[in-house]
């Protein structure tokens, strides 16, 4: 008869189940999802301030095309950090064109290749002109959904596809709101795109 003394166990093996969790939670949020929270009101009124969402990272890596209605977070495109933003922070707003879009802005109106952009996710109608761009095969336009209080692609040109970190899926936080991420107009409070502007 054989009996297994605890002393003759190694000390480490309790700890490799809780090693093996920390390596996939760490891979899950370096290649899969990660939370996220909004620190802005460019988006308003889609995402609030301090609203706590879901990234998913899988699009990007495998080079996945980025849809008009998508809403990418980001790393600073070269004009933001020429103006001395930091390579490490995230951005987040939504792709209005893609790579070979001709895109404008004009009295008001999101234009892609030549017809108004609908729906255009536009908290108001914008109340700047910009271009028209055509856009190069590895670039987005992107701007926040509060586009006169955004600082976006309008401000800054396109975005190089490959500054993009993931796409916002989910809101968790607050709980009153949790879902999927879409336009939602009925959140804003009347007058909060001026107070924020």
């Amino acid at each position: 008869m054989s009996t297994t003394n605890d002393s003759d166990r190694p000390q480490w093996r309790p700890w490799l189940g809780l090693l093996a969790w920390l390596a996939l939670a760490l891979a899950l949020r370096a290649w899969v999802l990660e939370p996220r929270w909004i620190p802005s009101g460019s988006m308003l009124p889609t995402l609030q301030l301090q609203d706590r969402i879901l990234v998913e990272k899988v699009r990007p890596h495998l080079g996945l095309p980025l849809e008009p209605g998508t809403v990418v977070v980001f790393h600073p495109p070269p004009a933001l950090l020429a103006a001395g933003y930091d390579p490490s922070a995230a951005l987040i707003k939504r792709v209005v064109a893609g790579p070979g879009d001709r895109v404008e802005v004009r009295d008001g109106h999101l234009l892609r290749n030549g017809a108004a952009v609908d729906p255009d996710w536009a908290a108001e109608p914008m109340d700047y002109r910009f271009g028209p761009l055509q856009l190069a095969p590895d670039q987005v336009l992107v701007l926040g959904d509060n586009r006169n209080a955004s600082l976006d692609s309008h401000l800054w040109g396109p975005l190089p596809s490959d500054a993009v970190i993931g796409t916002a899926i989910w809101r968790y936080w607050p709980l009153q709101r949790f879902g999927p991420i879409r336009f939602s107009p009925s959140l804003q409070p009347p007058g909060l795109v001026e107070q924020l502007g």
